[in-house]
């Protein structure tokens, strides 16, 4: 898509970052996948394991004409806790860490610089991964859209839920709902 950027994001299970992600005015497309692991077209059991060196991400294309990547990022680090090693809440693993995966070194620059930002407000306790994007594979299609399909299941009502409605308080400028 002309005129757009993409970044890929990882914060936990990627049922929370999707789910608050497509509610953002400028995102065009939100995608859960497994990211900067060492197996071919991993499945979600094999991450879930562990053992594949794979991050549960989002991979988000954007319009930086409507939202901004610093934006996107002032959300991500809202929504989730980048001071735990390896674990968001009761899911543990390095799957579930929280990384920045860029495509361009602008990108990079920009995700140190609002790292250092949090750092600074944190006390030095951020543990994100910044990195380039490598060996991303889109996860299984039921697990696309899981909060939009499934917001009664427990998981969703009492995790995801939780963080979609602390994002539409905190950025209710960007929600599309706003726009």
């Amino acid at each position: 898509m002309s005129g757009t950027e993409t970044i890929t994001l990882a914060g936990g299970c990627f049922w929370c970052l999707e789910a608050v992600y497509e509610q953002v005015h400028g995102v065009l497309s939100v995608e859960s996948g497994y990211s900067n692991g060492q197996v071919e077209r991993p499945s979600y059991e094999q991450v879930c394991r562990g053992d594949t060196g794979h991050a549960e991400v989002v991979k988000l294309v954007f319009d930086p004409s409507q939202v901004s990547l610093r934006e996107l990022l002032e959300v991500f680090f809202a929504v989730h806790d980048p001071t735990t090693l390896n674990r968001q809440g009761n899911d543990v693993g390095t799957q579930y860490r929280s990384a920045i995966y860029t495509q361009t070194p602008e990108q990079a620059e920009l995700a140190r610089a609002v790292i250092a930002e949090v750092n600074a407000a944190t006390g030095n306790r951020v543990v994100t991964e910044l990195a380039p994007l490598a060996s991303y594979w889109p996860a299984e299609a039921y697990h696309q859209h899981y909060f939009a399909q499934h917001p009664g299941q427990g998981y969703c009502a009492f995790v995801v839920a939780p963080k979609v409605e602390k994002f539409r308080h905190t950025f209710r400028r960007l929600t599309k709902a706003a726009a």
